[in-house]
């Protein structure tokens, strides 16, 4: 009887640490240099295209929230004006896109990701599980709980800076100081642990 006690505290302990692990990685992005392609790329990124003239960019993976993306591009692009030795900048172009993926599973039409032969099929909206498709082939809708279907949204921000010396154009609202930026936002920003 000992024997099953111990057994089964050893397994709600690794049960324990398992849900600590997935949750630590189910975090929003740090702010560091963009890693990954397409939709799986997450960080910052710059490319100069004058001197004085850069295009920044900041993408979130799907738990970083607007806000988190738009504010990590406004701090990268006034760390990029310091270390380029100039004291302000203006965004000549700003934009934030909103990019969704849905995942279902397991796929439709046989293949892995959803890729197969063409047939004919229905989609219906169920209670709680959103839009869902079904075919004659595949099973009854109506007793079918086996499909998760998920939707991924994830934000990228991206803006066009033009970098100045001196006091900011005191009648430029899209003018910023960078090292005030930096001083101001630099508290809320998250970097990767070593």
């Amino acid at each position: 009887m000992e024997y099953k006690r111990v057994r089964h505290g050893t397994a709600m302990a690794l049960l324990a640490s398992a849900m600590l692990v997935m949750a630590g990685c189910a975090t929003e992005t740090a702010y560091r240099p963009a890693t990954g392609s397409g939709f799986e790329r997450a960080g910052y990124s710059d490319r100069m295209i004058e001197p004085n003239r850069f295009m920044v960019s900041f993408a979130g993976n799907s738990y970083t929230s607007r806000d988190t993306v738009e504010r990590y591009l406004l701090y990268r692009s006034a760390e990029l004006t310091v270390q380029q030795g100039y004291d302000y900048f203006i965004l000549s172009d700003r934009n934030t896109d909103k990019r969704t993926r849905t995942y279902a599973t397991p796929s439709f039409a046989g293949g892995p990701y959803g890729y197969g032969y063409w047939g004919p099929s229905w989609r219906y909206r169920g209670r709680g599980f959103g839009w869902r498709s079904w075919d004659p082939f595949w099973g009854d809708p109506f007793f079918d709980r086996s499909i998760d279907v998920q939707t991924i949204d994830k934000y990228e921000a991206s803006a066009e800076i033009v970098l100045g010396r001196g006091p900011k154009p005191a009648n430029n609202v899209r003018a910023f100081e960078a090292h005030e930026v930096m001083r101001n936002l630099g508290p809320t920003i998250v970097t990767p642990k070593p």
